[in-house]
């Protein structure tokens, strides 16, 4: 297997396959992170991709971008994130009943930004190896979740895949308008019935919204928490290698 990092989109990028010498992939997979991991948080996920499938394994080649933004100041060290989470707002907008209100129609500060530096990694991405827009599955976890959503507006046309676990329905007028242009567009998403950080309801939202734009979703329900269930990643795999015919 080989392994390495890399500087694409000014962010520093694990570069993950099994591809013999100078071979080029057929597939990317673009996984980002979520808030307060690691920047080598999902990477473990490339190597259980490619043992699950030769088919995945013998095409297909897998970034992990580290998010910008370091928590160590918080404490959190070795800690990543793609945009400030201000605790004391949700905390407010919790105890009045708003926060559901103002986050799904909220574009968080710095959230452009990392836009801008994922949309330069996939531009990169696509210099690098040949491949078009359509053979790049975009996805993440958490606030990488979101962070990939947001980019998959933004492209003039679709990617292979988006690949959202636990994620949750942001700047949603923006999506909205964006995603006329983004008919077709197959999404896995799935997300756990009892997940206290990013409520179930606001990812039947998300679900909802992406539907009535003309996305083809296929929604993964499970009992559990906020994490990446195996059935998830049972659904991944199956898409991965539908991309690959």
């Amino acid at each position: 297997m080989r392994a390495e990092m890399v500087q694409m989109g000014g962010l520093n990028t694990r570069v993950i396959d099994v591809l013999d010498g100078q071979a080029s992939p057929s597939l990317v997979v673009v996984l980002c992170h979520g808030f307060g991991a690691g920047g080598a948080d999902l990477v473990p996920l490339a190597e259980v991709f490619l043992r699950a499938s030769e088919r995945v394994a013998g095409a297909t080649r897998f970034y992990f971008p580290e998010a910008p933004l370091d928590l160590s100041s918080m404490g959190m060290w070795g800690s990543r994130a793609w945009w400030m989470i201000d605790m004391d707002a949700i905390n407010r907008a919790l105890a009045d009943s708003t926060f559901r209100d103002r986050t799904r129609n909220d574009r968080p500060e710095g959230m452009l930004e990392a836009r801008e530096m994922v949309i330069k990694l996939v531009d990169e991405i696509r210099e690098e190896t040949g491949l078009p827009t359509s053979r790049i599955v975009l996805g993440g976890f958490s606030q990488g979740a979101m962070t990939t959503t947001d980019v998959a507006m933004q492209l003039d046309e679709n990617p292979g895949a988006l690949i959202l676990w636990s994620g949750t329905l942001l700047n949603e007028a923006e999506w909205r308008e964006r995603g006329e242009h983004h008919k077709g567009l197959k999404v896995l998403q799935s997300h756990g019935r009892q997940d206290l950080l990013l409520s179930y309801a606001w990812a039947e939202d998300l679900r909802d919204v992406l539907s009535e734009i003309g996305a083809d979703v296929e929604f993964v329900p499970f009992d559990g928490p906020h994490t990446i269930p195996e059935e998830a990643l049972i659904r991944t795999v199956a898409l991965l290698e539908s991309l690959l015919g």
